[in-house]
């Protein structure tokens, strides 16, 4: 990995990395950084527990990384990683996630489309073997490191199989900001958890702040191998999704789903700035739900 044992001394983007014990896919995804990245970068991986030989191949490659002995999440992994970034661009990657040619000059042309002075926040689009997004690309080139099959990607990509319109509601990885913007909000928010809806979340922060620019790339393409890490949260942590969603839910006063239909418009055509939202329907099941679950109704005093 010399691309990355010898950082660039001005790097564009900082891609801040999260691994849970995630070791050869971590290593297919910094090879495809190294292999398919035009713009200068910088690496920086946080190591949740590394119990698989991570830290110890990290160091022998010179990667620059975090690391906690335990799990502490998705979003404390970000924040601590974020402290060693010195780009102007941060970039969110999945470290499940194998980035085609182009993905970088995209994520980045998105950033321009604004003046300096609002704020835009950017996705790559997902390639999936099955659909788990509002937007993706399915097609199946592998579930797994052994099954990849690199070469047939690269060529469907090569042959323009895999292009898709820019489309509204950027919120998952691989997702890019100025780091005006991260700092603007504080950076991910570790009140969710271990890091589910942490994503959405973060993008509800930077409509708080006044984003109106949710733009999903079309051209910043990755594979993504879907659910490697979520499955094994899912396991260790079984009760993790219905809290998170629940405490979503009293932060937001809406469920993170309804933030992607009705705030973000997830998956419909890019067209500029995102709509403002009504939500009369929406209001009502919020009070039911909250209701349920015995939260405070603060959703149905909101102005959305």
């Amino acid at each position: 990995m010399a691309f990355f044992s010898k950082p660039e001394s001005d790097p564009l983007f900082s891609v801040l990395i999260p691994s849970w014990n995630n070791l050869e896919m971590l290593k297919l995804c910094l090879q495809s950084l190294e292999q398919n990245s035009s713009l200068p970068l910088e690496v920086v991986v946080h190591v949740n527990e590394g119990q698989d030989g991570t830290i110890a191949w990290l160091t022998e490659q010179q990667i620059v990384f975090t690391e906690s002995p335990t799990n502490i999440g998705i979003s404390a992994g970000l924040n601590l990683a974020y402290t060693k970034a010195q780009a102007e661009y941060i970039v969110y990657l999945n470290d499940d996630m194998y980035v085609l040619p182009g993905w970088d000059q995209a994520l980045y042309q998105s950033q321009l489309t604004a003046e300096p002075e609002q704020i835009v926040y950017s996705s790559g689009t997902m390639i999936q073997p099955f659909s788990m997004s509002p937007i993706d690309i399915v097609r199946n080139y592998g579930d797994n490191t052994n099954s990849f099959d690199e070469q047939q990607l690269l060529s469907d990509h090569a042959d323009e199989q895999l292009n898709i319109d820019d489309w509204n509601g950027a919120t998952w990885p691989p997702s890019c900001l100025h780091r005006r913007w991260w700092d603007a909000v504080g950076g991910y928010s570790h009140d969710l958890g271990m890091g589910l809806y942490s994503d959405i979340d973060f993008s509800m922060k930077l409509w708080s702040l006044g984003c109106r620019r949710f733009l999903g790339c079309g051209s910043s393409l990755v594979y993504h191998f879907p659910e490697t890490s979520t499955r094994k949260l899912k396991h260790s942590f079984p009760q993790e999704s219905r809290q998170s969603r629940r405490k979503f839910l009293n932060k937001w006063g809406i469920l993170p789903s309804s933030v992607s239909k009705y705030i973000l418009h997830s998956g419909d055509r890019f067209l500029g700035e995102t709509p403002e939202p009504s939500m009369f329907w929406e209001r009502l099941r919020i009070k039911g739900l909250t209701s349920y679950y015995g939260l405070m109704d603060h959703f149905t005093q909101r102005t959305f």
